[in-house]
């Protein structure tokens, strides 16, 4: 079992240093963390050791390394950065220790396996799964990223899954060299090897991917003559266009990557089947949806799939690749992209004139919680706020002391994408409660953040007022004050004060369902 690191077992890499300071079975560090088993070695030589808390009885992991001091410093001070961040997807830190002659991390136990482990000995992984891997890791490190700090070790070595399936990322290791671009470039090097098998940085690894080094060596991607690595969809069948495209952009030093949590957005948003009917696992890969299905956001995009986080996303939705071809054939390139047959404007039959647009209900590309002055622990479950079922949706915290979030922040939103500029006839959202205060903003500039303050500059971008604000508002908030002769693609359902509870000592909000209405 691989705790950290790539993992070599202890017989191939024994450090060549004196043993003062080894650590010893059943051994007490700081009269409370007792070794029980050394597991392995990981590749800077740190000893991984299993061992228990005997103050809480629960198992732990300790890392630690002999002599301590100075050596140890980079390592103790990523412990002590990465105890600061609390998320189910990140390997919890208990504690960081320097006794000079060695140093030691004390951090959660996990019982399970590291991705490098379980793609050797049962293959790569199906699409579904490799996603979920991909979409815990760009949460992990949306919440690190949010800080301001980096973790700069991402890989199958650090990417653990559990024997319960949760999936952590573990031992961040990160030095002045070290960027958050570097961490997201990283998941795409996550999701080619749970897709492939293979590590696409083997020439030149990330921080702390040393992809040739004992055991733990990592077999190099398939490459061209001219080093270029293959695509997913070329090394195996039945990935997913979009998916493949993800991953390539991610990789694609040329491509800036959006933000992290606009990342973990995105792949919580791919709604891949765990029995993959709409895979033909024979011939050419076809992507398609059942009638009225929302298309996947990375599948509409077509193309390169990391304009999901660069303004001016022309969204291609692909209903078949057949029904997508002749939609698009032969038209003109500036057109509004067909994204469902329902939602379709009737393509022109000759080479005159178009007819005129006719209000419809659009379809909303992507949606994503905006909280600036947050943890990020409200930022799930936007998808429901756009599923159809005004039953279900996303919904805040519940805040004490005054209605405008306990006097917490200034506010949380709801921001819209909608693929394309439209002009809109109106916004309606429907909400659990009666009583909110809402703005509806729209964008002043389309440019995507590509930095972990994505959240303000969004706020701070999007100042546009549409209409006044809707104060003390019913379940049914209609916003129509738009501007005919403009054309929108970003909103911003902007809330300033929430509706009180029953106990009218609590405030909360549930956003049930937002539509737009243009052409």
């Amino acid at each position: 079992m691989t705790q950290v690191g790539e993992g070599q077992e202890a017989e191939e890499t024994s450090p060549a240093v004196a043993t003062f300071g080894a650590p010893t079975v059943g051994e007490l560090l700081a009269e409370r963390y007792e070794l029980v088993e050394h597991i392995n070695n990981d590749s800077a030589g740190r000893l991984v050791w299993r061992g228990v808390d005997v103050v809480l009885r629960r198992p732990v992991a300790v890392i630690l390394r002999y002599p301590g001091g100075d050596s140890a410093t980079e390592m103790l001070q990523a412990a002590v950065a990465a105890s600061r961040v609390i998320h189910p997807n990140l390997v919890g830190v208990y504690d960081a220790i320097d006794e000079d002659d060695r140093a030691y991390v004390v951090r959660e136990w996990v019982d399970g396996q590291s991705l490098r482990e379980l793609v050797a000995a049962g293959g790569p992984f199906d699409p579904a799964r490799a996603t979920a891997i991909g979409n815990a890791v760009a949460s992990a490190l949306a919440a690190v990223h949010a800080t301001g700090m980096v973790h700069g070790n991402v890989h199958p070595g650090t990417v653990m899954v559990s024997d319960d399936g949760r999936v952590v990322l573990a031992d961040a290791r990160t030095d002045g060299a070290d960027s958050q671009q570097n961490d997201l470039r990283a998941v795409g090097g996550v999701l080619y090897f749970a897709l492939t098998g293979h590590w696409p940085h083997g020439e030149a690894p990330l921080h702390g991917a040393t992809a040739g080094h004992g055991r733990a060596a990592l077999p190099d991607a398939v490459r061209d003559a001219a080093g270029a690595i293959a695509a997913p969809r070329q090394v195996r069948a039945g990935v997913p266009a979009y998916l493949d495209d993800l991953t390539m952009d991610l990789l694609d030093q040329e491509i800036d990557p959006p933000a992290s949590d606009v990342l973990a957005a995105e792949l919580s948003r791919l709604d891949i089947p765990a029995d993959e009917q709409f895979l033909e696992q024979a011939g050419p890969l076809r992507f398609t949806a059942e009638p009225g299905e929302e298309p996947s956001p990375l599948a509409a995009a077509g193309g390169r799939k990391v304009a999901i986080g660069i303004a001016g996303l022309l969204a291609v939705a692909l209903v078949g690749l057949l029904i997508g071809i002749n939609a698009l054939g032969g038209e003109d390139g500036d057109k509004e992209p067909v994204a469902q047959p329902s939602n379709s404007a009737p393509a022109s039959a000759g080479g005159g004139d178009e007819p005129a647009a006719q209000v419809r209900k659009l379809t909303i590309q992507d949606v994503r919680i905006i909280d600036p002055d947050g943890d990020r622990a409200e930022v799930r479950n936007a998808e429901k706020v756009i599923d159809g079922d005004d039953d279900e949706g996303w919904e805040t915290n519940t805040y004490r002391t005054n209605a405008k979030f306990g006097g917490l922040k200034k506010g949380m939103g709801v921001w819209i994408d909608l693929g394309a500029p439209h002009t809109i006839k109106q916004l309606e959202a429907t909400l659990s409660a009666t009583g909110a205060t809402v703005e509806l903003r729209a964008g002043v500039r389309g440019d995507f953040p590509s930095s972990s303050a994505g959240d303000k500059q969004l706020v701070n971008a999007y100042s546009t007022l549409i209409g006044p604000p809707n104060e003390n508002g019913g379940t049914k908030m209609i916003f129509d004050n738009f501007d005919a002769d403009k054309k929108y693609q970003y909103l911003l359902f902007w809330i300033t004060k929430l509706p009180v509870k029953d106990s009218g000592t609590t405030w909360k909000l549930g956003v049930q369902e937002i539509t737009v209405q243009g052409s």
